[in-house]
């Protein structure tokens, strides 16, 4: 997959997670997902139409967003609930969009569905296309999480 469709989303959860949450993440190596196994206990999924269809998933693990959500709301947050949900949901809409605004810019027009939102030890994400998923690692100061960009060739 091409690295101009993927770096529009490294550069949006960045920005999202500093200006919604003062949390900084730093980006590791990017890799070919091969499974539908989360990597974290909480996901947001978006599927995305345009120039390609396929989907955009959020994945969290537990230490991760509980931290980002506790800075969101200002009070520390100990477990994950529908708050939770309902914040993780939101943060997968905000990174679509930023990273499709910036993608409109180079030319490339896509819209986005409503985020749909998964949580559970080992949950399974669906991505309803074929292409290949780019998985694309972070790590912060709370724990880890993991971004798949799945889009049709």
């Amino acid at each position: 997959m091409d690295a101009k469709l993927i770096n529009p989303f490294i550069n949006a959860t960045m920005n999202v997670l500093e200006t919604m949450a003062f949390v900084k993440c730093t980006a590791e190596k990017p890799y070919l997902k091969k499974d539908d196994v989360a990597r974290g206990d909480v996901t947001g999924v978006i599927g995305i139409t345009g120039e390609a269809n396929g989907t955009i998933a959020v994945t969290f693990d537990q230490g991760a967003i509980l931290k980002i959500v506790s800075n969101m709301f200002g009070e520390t947050i100990t477990e994950l609930n529908n708050e939770v949900a309902d914040a993780v949901g939101e943060l997968t809409n905000m990174i679509s969009g930023q990273a499709r605004r910036e993608l409109e810019e180079a030319g490339r027009v896509f819209e986005a569905a409503i985020p749909s939102v998964i949580s559970g030890k080992n949950h399974m994400i669906t991505h309803y296309t074929d292409g290949p998923k780019i998985a694309i690692p972070f790590s912060t100061e709370g724990g880890k999480f993991t971004i798949e960009v799945c889009l049709e060739k």
